[in-house]
C-alpha cells in the first residue's frame, strides 16, 4: 500500500493549540486525576519482549504455548515475556469524506479529534509514545511516527484537520477499510495497542483483518456515527449525497414509508456491524456526534477496566441518545 512517511515537524495551527487547551482543561485534567497514573487500564499487553522459553505449568496461558517448540521436544513449552515500563499505542484513523458528516463543530470527524488528543495527550505526558496511520483523505496513507511529548500530539491534531476545499480529492468510491487493517497487521512490531477509529462504512472485507489483528495486539475500535444515520426526521424534501461516491438523490421525508423502511436498514445494518465487531473480538466504544467527550472517555476507562479476559464488550449509550435526532 503506498503510503505517505510524515517524519518531520510539520508548523501546528492555532486551532490545534486552542483545541488542545481546552481539552487539557474540561476534560484531560480530570481523567488525569481519576486515573492516578495507572495508565495500564488505557493500554494492556503493551511493549512486551519474548525473554525465555520454559516448560508450561498448570497456571499458563496456553495462548502463550510454542506449538513449534512444544512438537519439537514432545512437552508442552510456554513463551516468557518481558514487559517494557513505556507503552505504544497506534491509531488507524479513517479520514475518508464519510466522517465530515454531522453538525457544525460537532462532525465525526470533531468527535475522532477529540477522542484521539485527548488520550494521545494523557499518554505522552508520562512518557509513552503514539503514532498514527491516516487513511482515506489522500490517495496514499499518512504516517506519524510513534513519539512523544505535546508538540508530537500537536502535530498529530493538525494532521486531522479536513482539507480545504481547494485540496479536497473527489469521491473516489467506497473506503478500502481493509487495506488500512492489513497495512497495520504486516507492520506493527511487539505488541502495541491499537486503536481503529473509523464510522465503519466501508466496502466489505474489513472484518477478517480486523479479528486478525486482535489476535495479536490490544486492539479497540472506536465506531463513529451520527443520529441521522439511524433514523430521518420529518424535514420535507431533502437533497441526500454520498460523501463516498458522489451520489445524489433527492428524498421526501414526509413520506413516512420511506422513513420507516430507512430506519428498518439502518437498524438491519446497525446489528450487522454490532456483531461482525463482537465477532471480530475487540472491546468497542461507540462515540456519536452529541456525545459529551468527558463522558465518553469515563465509558471508555470503565469498558477498559470491566472487561473479562475472554469476552469482548461493547459500550453504548442510552436509547434516548442513540435515537435522537437533530432539529
Amino acid at each position: 500500500m503506498p503510503e505517505t512517511n510524515v517524519a518531520t515537524r510539520q508548523p501546528t495551527s492555532l486551532p490545534a493549540e486552542r483545541l488542545l487547551q481546552q481539552l487539557e482543561w474540561r476534560v484531560i485534567k480530570r481523567l488525569d486525576g481519576l486515573l492516578q497514573g495507572d495508565y495500564r487500564t488505557l493500554l494492556r499487553g503493551t511493549g512486551i519482549d519474548l525473554a525465555d522459553l520454559r516448560e508450561y505449568q498448570l497456571h499458563d496461558d496456553v495462548r502463550h504455548i510454542d506449538w513449534n517448540v512444544t512438537a519439537r521436544v514432545g512437552t508442552p513449552h510456554v513463551r516468557v515475556f518481558t514487559e517494557d515500563r513505556e507503552m505504544t499505542a497506534w491509531f488507524l484513523l479513517d479520514l475518508s469524506p464519510s466522517v465530515d458528516f454531522g453538525p457544525p463543530g460537532k462532525t465525526k470527524r470533531d468527535q475522532l479529534t477529540g477522542f484521539v488528543a485527548v488520550l494521545a495527550r494523557l499518554l505522552t505526558r508520562h512518557g509513552n509514545r503514539v503514532g498514527a496511520v491516516m487513511h482515506g483523505q489522500s490517495e496514499r496513507d499518512r504516517v506519524l511516527p510513534a513519539r512523544s511529548g505535546r508538540a508530537h500530539v500537536l502535530q498529530l491534531m493538525h494532521m486531522l484537520q479536513p482539507p480545504t476545499k481547494v485540496n479536497a480529492a473527489e469521491p473516489a468510491g467506497a473506503t478500502q477499510l481493509h487495506l488500512l487493517l492489513n497495512r497495520a497487521q504486516n507492520s506493527l512490531r511487539r505488541r502495541p495497542a491499537v486503536f481503529v477509529v473509523s464510522d465503519f462504512m466501508s466496502a466489505p472485507g474489513w472484518e477478517r483483518p480486523l479479528a486478525q489483528l486482535a489476535q495479536r495486539h490490544d486492539v479497540v475500535a472506536v465506531r463513529l456515527l451520527d443520529p441521522l444515520e439511524l433514523e430521518l426526521p420529518n424535514i420535507g424534501l431533502i437533497l441526500m449525497r454520498d460523501p463516498e461516491t458522489g451520489e445524489q438523490l433527492h428524498v421526501d421525508t414526509r413520506n413516512s414509508n420511506f422513513r420507516r423502511r430507512y430506519a428498518r436498514l439502518a437498524a438491519e445494518r446497525e446489528a450487522q456491524l454490532r456483531e461482525n465487531l463482537a465477532r471480530a473480538g475487540t472491546d468497542t466504544l461507540e462515540l456519536a456526534t452529541g456525545d459529551d467527550l468527558l463522558d465518553s472517555m469515563m465509558r471508555f476507562m470503565s469498558l477498559r477496566g470491566l472487561r473479562s479476559k475472554h469476552q469482548a464488550r461493547i459500550t453504548t449509550r442510552s436509547p434516548q441518545h442513540v435515537n435522537h435526532a437533530r432539529s
